[in-house]
């Protein structure tokens, strides 16, 4: 693996870059897809990338040939064209220097290697959520994204999408209308724990070493990574190895909403707090913020934000204040009003084009994620932890938490 990354790494960012250089304001962008499960498969016909004229999609990767090879003739069957090009490995749908952006829906822990990789081969990124599975991938992200000058877009689409009834709240949070934020409830699911799932018999056709990538090896099995076309989402996002369990799956998104009203897209808690009484539970931990706010693991499902003069609830298909006239007042001229877009994608596309930041640029996934991974990491570890946002640093000496051991010859790429 190492070998075929340096390979690929110096021509490709010069080809990559000369080809981002040339995409003009009425270019179709070029897009690689690395991941085709249910989530790619959702972002081709639910969110509409297939039929976007803005975009044409000339390669698949993934590691289950049946997959790829069905989502290769999805794109072919969408476009009436048959340019697709279905890959095992991403290092060569990278390689390519006709294509200017990819777009990254694999299990989190592969989610940091693709995305220096992809930084080093030129090329513009959207990622999917959870960023990553460890705070220091997701401090080299923004690193990497940085020094390669990339437009990166993190699919935490709650931003753009959802009638902007999350864009709604913020916008009222950060204006004062419930005052002083004092607490904001997080209602999402639990953390992950170690996998201990028996081995299975593999069938051909899935290359399961390099499903694993960094993560420990392991012997298969189906819960992880279903074999061919699915309708479902595995259950890999419940173990450590793998992801952050379903508190990182759904935190990804309200977390983000929380950072997002209290305005630290640029910042972060300075310490995380578990609950008072048995240190096995996984609910009730608190992040702590400078200016005194606290956001709780907890509550109903969606971002609560409870001042001292109001309260704002805000989930999918919900957005309620208490008082009711609180949401009923409509902002004035001189509030601080926050980005609308159409969708992800458009922004996304739109950056391409300006080389602006998207709404969810990669400094964005990462605080979040952090966000999400500093509780987990006090849950796990049964003791609250002080933390630097500024430095990126545990601030009582426990920056071995910050990543994991991984495989020899998965190392994190540099950039």
């Amino acid at each position: 693996m190492r070998t075929v990354a340096a390979g690929f790494a110096a021509p490709t960012l010069l080809t990559g870059l000369a080809r981002a250089g040339r995409v003009g304001v009425n270019d179709q962008i070029t897009v690689g897809f690395v991941g085709m499960g249910i989530r790619a498969r959702n972002l081709m016909q639910g969110a509409g990338w297939l039929k976007n004229e803005n975009i044409r999609i000339l390669a698949v990767c993934d590691v289950d040939t049946t997959r790829r090879e069905h989502r290769q003739n999805m794109v072919h069957e969408a476009s009436g064209n048959a340019d697709c090009e279905a890959y095992l490995d991403y290092h060569e749908l990278l390689a390519r220097d006709d294509i200017d952006a990819v777009c990254i829906a694999t299990p989190d822990h592969w989610h940091a290697n693709m995305v220096l990789d992809a930084c080093n081969a030129g090329k513009d990124i959207y990622c999917e959520k959870p960023l990553t599975l460890t705070i220091g991938e997701a401090k080299a992200c923004i690193d990497g994204v940085r020094r390669a000058d990339r437009v990166f877009q993190t699919g935490s689409q709650q931003r753009t999408e959802y009638d902007h009834k999350f864009v709604t709240a913020c916008e009222y949070v950060r204006n004062g209308r419930i005052g002083k934020v004092l607490n904001v409830n997080v209602g999402v699911g639990d953390p992950a724990s170690w996998c201990d799932l028996e081995g299975e018999q593999i069938e051909s056709g899935l290359d399961w070493e390099r499903w694993l990538g960094p993560a420990p090896w392991r012997p298969y099995h189906s819960e992880l990574s279903p074999r061919g076309v699915h309708g479902h989402y595995p259950r890999w996002r419940a173990y450590r190895e793998y992801s952050g369990g379903y508190f990182t799956d759904m935190g990804a998104h309200h977390y983000d909403i929380a950072q997002w009203g209290l305005g630290m897209d640029e910042s972060g808690p300075i310490r995380v707090e578990l609950p008072d009484g048995p240190r096995q539970t996984m609910r009730g931990a608190r992040l702590v913020y400078a200016n005194g706010a606290i956001v709780t693991h907890g509550g109903p499902s969606g971002t609560t934000f409870i001042g001292d003069g109001g309260m704002i609830h805000v989930d999918r298909g919900r957005l309620e204040s208490t008082p009711k006239n609180i949401l009923e007042e409509l902002l004035g001229d001189e509030d601080e009003r926050l980005p609308r877009h159409p969708n992800h994608l458009s922004n996304w596309i739109d950056c391409i084009h300006s080389r602006e930041r998207p709404v969810c640029d990669v400094e964005v996934g990462a605080r979040t994620i952090t966000c999400c991974h500093l509780v987990n990491l006090a849950y796990w570890n049964g003791r609250d932890l002080g933390w630097d946002p500024q430095r990126w640093r545990f601030t009582d000496g426990d920056n071995d938490l910050m990543s994991y051991r991984r495989r020899e010859g998965y190392e994190l790429p540099g950039v």
